[in-house]
């Protein structure tokens, strides 16, 4: 009973600056039922003067945390949840914060490895970047009377009771969406607050960033223009990771860029084919490459640094990808359509033919189009709009996949306006499906069933052991029945009735607070 109370209140709280910052604005009351259209009413009667300019919904997360800011920007790849206004309006959240001081920096650094700073670097430098979880350091260390310069991240201290307070909230805000309403049971928001609490809880261990660096280096190891900072093991921890510093300029430095005499537009084809080719040959990207984020070292090498935010495709969904931008390119929209049914992410009462038709509206103005107007990354939003009217239900690492390509092509198309990136992507594609579908691959894929069929033949007698004792257990049941006692079920309907008195005041909290943006979400 503590618990919803004190999330109802502090949801109120996140609905009022809701509403003062104008992010009600967004909604079309027109098309809410009458209860919503007054929430939303109510609402915006106390927005502030100016809350109609862009970026309301940024400001409003701002205002209320970290945490909130780290829902925003993942929210920023999930336009199929927010809507495009919103996740437009969320491109933009910037996740920074004024650096927390130097002295206690120092003390999770020396709090970590049980030794003071000064015997752990040589110099210790003053913060250069800091963002809601981690600020980053420039430091110095010593081997052989030899100093290297190292980029040393540092975690926020108490950060981590802050995180789990905030998703807390999300979560029972979650379940009542869920509960009350089909749309949101097929947006899964339950699943996305789980996906955010686990990103979260990735990036405030470094260890583990530290192990997706290590990761995508040995992916990436025998790539000749693309590299990622190697980590110092010795002096990361749960709390400090310590890799190599990139002297390298960085992609959103133009001037220094022409000034170096960079290829530009060749630089654009690294970003686009090295992105594609983690994604499909790796399965594994990064999935935040923004300029600030990406260099260029003395070799014309492409460095990817901040490794918070990665994405994972496993083998069916590298072969969807693949086989549906090949479809498209090929305007095989059948194939196209056989695929997603295939993956099972259409379900099997729909028609192949019907699917194809509305993949085609999909594909033929882009054959009417010049290459350079052509977006790979818009196609695939398209794409997983159009699949909504077929009950395919959110696919969130294909949702990453489609925001980070956002961000790629845009970062390529900066350099190179007249970029064609299907040109560019082909050759990555086609030696996928070379590789993986075509004999090498149909043999490798026979080997590994084999090895599948091997290990659940050796599980049988388990299998049979355990349907056995379950059976048993079944036919006890069936023939004395399964009885309770008066106390129990005193208990329960105490307990019912107490969850439906609390759920139902949870409801109309969280109705006032997010109902508006709810109910915007497919408009």
């Amino acid at each position: 009973m503590i618990s919803a109370i004190t999330h109802i209140l502090r949801l109120a709280r996140a609905g009022y600056v809701f509403a003062r910052e104008g992010v009600f604005g967004f909604a079309d009351p027109s098309a809410m039922p009458p209860q919503a259209q007054f929430a939303v009413r109510m609402a915006r009667l106390i927005e502030r003067r100016g809350a109609a300019s862009s970026g309301k919904l940024s400001r409003a997360l701002t205002r209320l945390g970290p945490t909130y800011v780290k829902l925003g920007q993942f929210l920023a790849t999930r336009p199929d949840v927010v809507g495009v206004a919103m996740a437009r309006d969320l491109e933009n959240l910037q996740d920074r914060l004024p650096p927390f001081p130097q002295a206690q920096a120092e003390a999770v650094v020396a709090d970590a490895f049980g030794k003071p700073v000064a015997q752990v670097f040589a110099s210790f430098g003053e913060p250069v970047a800091a963002a809601s979880i981690a600020q980053v350091h420039r430091a110095e260390i010593e081997k052989d009377g030899v100093r290297k310069t190292v980029a040393v991240k540092v975690l926020r201290p108490n950060v981590g009771g802050r995180f789990r307070r905030d998703l807390g909230d999300f979560m029972f805000a979650a379940r009542q969406m869920e509960a009350v309403s089909a749309e949101a049971r097929r947006l899964r928001p339950i699943e996305i607050v789980d996906t955010l609490a686990r990103s979260v809880a990735m990036e405030m261990d470094l260890r583990l960033e530290a192990a997706a660096l290590s990761e995508m280096a040995e992916n990436t190891r025998d790539d000749p223009d693309f590299r990622v900072p190697t980590v110092d093991w010795d002096r990361t921890s749960h709390h400090v990771l310590t890799m190599e510093w990139i002297d390298g300029i960085a992609l959103n430095d133009r001037a220094k860029l022409e000034a170096a005499q960079i290829d530009l537009p060749d630089l654009g084809r690294k970003v686009i084919q090295n992105f594609l080719r983690h994604a499909l040959r790796d399965g594994f990207f990064h999935a935040d490459m923004h300029p600030g984020n990406l260099f260029v070292d003395d070799s014309g090498r492409l460095v990817a640094v901040d490794f918070g935010i990665m994405g994972r495709l496993g083998p069916k969904e590298r072969r969807f990808l693949a086989e549906i931008l090949l479809g498209f390119i090929t305007r095989d929209y059948r194939r196209v359509a056989e695929v997603h049914f295939e993956a099972g992410y259409v379900p099997a009462h729909h028609s192949v033919e019907n699917f194809a038709q509305a993949i085609r509206a999909i594909g033929e103005p882009i054959h009417n189009r010049a290459a350079d107007e052509i977006s790979m990354a818009k196609l695939l939003s398209l794409l997983l709009e159009v699949t909504g009217l077929f009950d395919m239900r959110t696919r969130p690492e294909l949702i990453m996949l489609q925001k980070t390509m956002v961000v790629v092509e845009g970062v390529a198309r900066g350099f190179d306006p007249k970029l064609d990136i299907w040109t560019t992507a082909d050759p990555v594609v086609r030696e996928w499906i070379a590789r993986n579908l075509g004999p090498v691959g149909q043999i490798e894929g026979v080997v590994h069933g084999a090895g599948d069929l091997g290990k659940v033949l050796a599980g049988l007698p388990t299998i049979a052991a355990r349907s056995v004792a379950v059976l048993n257990q079944f036919d006890a049941m069936t023939r004395d029945g399964l009885v309770l006692s008066p106390e129990t079920v005193e208990a329960i309907g105490k307990a019912e009735a107490k969850r439906n008195r609390w759920q139902t005041l949870a409801l109309w909290v969280i109705a006032l607070t997010f109902l508006g943006i709810l109910w915007t979400i497919r408009q």
